[in-house]
């Protein structure tokens, strides 16, 4: 299938490239990447997904070495995908909304995930973002069908969630969301490391948090939503 593909581009592919190159430079200077660690993607129009190459790093990487893969038999074009192409895949296979996906392994969220500690709802940010709260997903091999199965069950209701002994995956509806799903993870663990230090973090209301969450995704975000979704069409 990618092979009758490989005549010319896809729909959306020059777009979703440099969409994924501009990212990949932001996520590294931001510190949530480091080198060659972690991996994004953008859903493509007729089941295939744009995705980083494996082992390139972020500052060095052009639009010419994303590699475009089919959700449905794993097949790449233009090089070798990241060896979590088939988390991606599995996403957005499950979740129809789901138009970005970045896994980081920055500082803070790696520290959590290492405790294995479910991050409370304890920024307003968070919970209207994430969710109710931060799961964490079980320990399994990178790239295993096993790791696959865990993250997915920790992103039910979730926008996110934490790898255990890993790291974190954030989700979004454009490239932009996912962008601020990443960084709010990281505060949000940060905060919840450093509120242990002071007598341990106080939650907002779970009702409360379930319900900011739902305004986000139902209202707040719609404009920015799609002044996003424009901004990234070009």
């Amino acid at each position: 299938m990618i092979g009758a593909e490989a005549k010319g581009p896809l729909p959306g592919e020059r777009e979703a490239r440099e969409l994924i190159r501009s990212a990949g430079v932001v996520l590294s200077s931001e510190g949530l990447v480091q080198g060659t660690w972690g991996n994004l993607s953008v859903r493509l129009p007729g089941g295939f997904m744009a995705i980083t190459p494996t082992g390139t790093d972020y500052l060095a990487m052009s639009v010419a070495d994303i590699v475009i893969v089919d959700l449905e038999t794993g097949e790449a074009r233009g090089g070798k995908p990241s060896s979590e192409k088939d988390l991606h895949a599995e996403i957005y296979r499950r979740r129809s909304e789901v138009e970005a996906v970045i896994h980081t392994h920055s500082m803070s969220a790696c520290t959590v995930a290492s405790a294995r500690r479910e991050v409370p709802p304890i920024l307003d940010d968070l919970a209207q973002i994430v969710g109710p709260s931060l799961r964490v997903a079980d320990y399994a091999l990178p790239g295993t069908p096993k790791m696959r199965k865990t993250v997915l069950r920790a992103l039910r209701g979730r926008m996110a969630a934490l790898m255990a002994n890993h790291g974190a995956v954030a989700l979004g509806r454009s490239m932009e969301e996912a962008l601020v799903c990443a960084r709010i993870v990281e505060k949000g663990c940060r905060a919840f490391v450093e509120s242990e230090f002071l007598g341990g973090a106080k939650p907002i209301n779970k009702v409360e948090a379930v319900l900011m969450h739902e305004v986000y995704l139902r209202k707040y975000s719609k404009k920015n939503l799609e002044r996003s979704k424009s901004k990234e069409g070009g």
